[in-house]
């Protein structure tokens, strides 16, 4: 858990992911079609995935857990999550304040 929590605070827009997830592609292709460039951790790329894997599913409390997007170092959940920010006109100002855009 805590490399987890490591992980979510380096950057101002974190996606844990796997690589052949499609909803995974769908937040990652939001992020990017807006501007931002968050970093990915390809859970199944990493020598420590599984054990991850396991921290993320604590911490959504559900699995599979991915993918987890973190934002200013805050969880934020996972697809359904960002997508209804998004929708709801959220997500932008959400990012602005994280300092992910500048616009």
């Amino acid at each position: 858990m805590d490399r987890v929590m490591r992980l979510a605070s380096q950057r101002a827009v974190v996606v844990f992911s796997l690589s052949t997830c499609c909803m995974c592609h769908t937040v990652k292709r939001l992020f990017c079609e807006l501007g931002v460039n968050p970093s990915v951790h390809e859970v199944d790329e990493d020598p420590r995935g599984k054990e991850m894997e396991m921290a993320l599913a604590k911490l959504m409390g559900r699995s599979p857990p991915v993918p987890v997007v973190f934002i200013g170092g805050k969880l934020i959940g996972s697809t359904d999550k960002v997508m209804s920010l998004h929708l709801g006109g959220k997500l932008v100002p959400l990012l602005r304040d994280a300092g992910a855009l500048w616009l």
